[in-house]
């Protein structure tokens, strides 16, 4: 008898099994990578999604943009997010990619709270980055040597920063780091460090600064008064399809752009009142 209630044990949990190994090779994913800045509201969004949807997933991973378009394009992943376009990524070919705008996102100076300045004028900013004001006391600040930190190489937040407050010139050697949180996290704690990150990092734990006056904030973006943004796209290698064209449909969606867009930091498209091209013209 125990044999006999052994083995329809056996036959139960082998089905079982089998019926978990159908569902499971059923399932769908979709892998998202690329910009940092663009990250939080992804994985936001992408939580959201998988919900009501059991069996498919969305992953999301940072990276930074330059991996993002390099990635999408050799078909190594479904989405590239990046904060630059793709024509300014060398080496990515933008023809064989579909754009999908799915927010603007400023980008902001950050410096540790006992610096002592809260605006800087477009010239000092540039200098201090190409290394030519190196102590805060120069412009204003405490008698403090400044300490500079970058993004990574690669990092669409650096790309931006430096094509507007640079002029497409390289920032002097510093320390780089591949992500926005612990740019942020470094700042705070360093003595006289400098650095920027995207609106959505930005926390009481450091200080932003204003530029010739004008505030980083959405409203400055939308009429391109501060001119530190960049949309934030999520390139596919050809026309989206299956669970891909649903994750974005869904992104791109009335409820997502009117909700959890502005709550996380991110300005939706739709709110702009002028429209940049890949060269930074205004078009609109």
């Amino acid at each position: 008898m125990k044999k006999k209630i052994a083995g329809l044990l056996t036959i139960g949990f082998t089905i079982i099994l089998s019926g978990c190994s159908q569902w499971i090779d059923q399932g769908e994913s979709v892998t998202a990578v690329g910009s940092s800045a663009l990250q939080p509201l992804v994985e936001t969004v992408a939580e959201e999604f998988q919900q009501d949807r059991p069996g498919q997933f969305v992953n999301v991973q940072g990276g930074g943009s330059g991996t993002g378009l390099s990635q999408v394009q050799s078909g190594a992943v479904d989405i590239g997010n990046s904060d630059m376009f793709a024509e300014e990524k060398a080496g990515v070919d933008a023809t064989q990619l579909v754009d999908h705008r799915v927010a603007v996102i400023g980008i902001t100076p950050i410096i540790n709270k006992e610096v002592g300045v809260d605006n800087l004028t477009k010239d000092e900013l540039k200098k201090i980055f190409l290394g030519e004001i190196t102590n805060w006391q120069e412009v204003g600040g405490t008698n403090q040597e400044i300490v500079i930190l970058n993004r990574a190489s690669g990092s669409g937040t650096r790309d931006t920063f430096e094509k507007w407050i640079l002029d497409d010139e390289n920032s002097v050697s510093a320390q780089e780091q591949d992500s926005s949180g612990m740019v942020r996290q470094i700042v705070s704690d360093t003595p006289g460090a400098i650095s920027y990150v995207a609106f959505s990092y930005v926390t009481n734990d450091v200080d932003v600064l204003s530029i010739d006056g004008v505030e980083p904030t959405d409203k400055n973006v939308t009429t391109n008064d501060w001119p530190i943004w960049s949309y934030e796209h999520m390139y596919t290698k050809g026309e989206p399809k299956a669970l891909t064209k649903e994750f974005l449909d869904y992104i791109l969606s009335d409820d997502v752009q009117e909700n959890l867009v502005g709550q996380l930091g991110y300005i939706p498209v739709s709110q702009m009142k002028v429209e940049r091209d890949a060269n930074g013209n205004i078009i609109k």
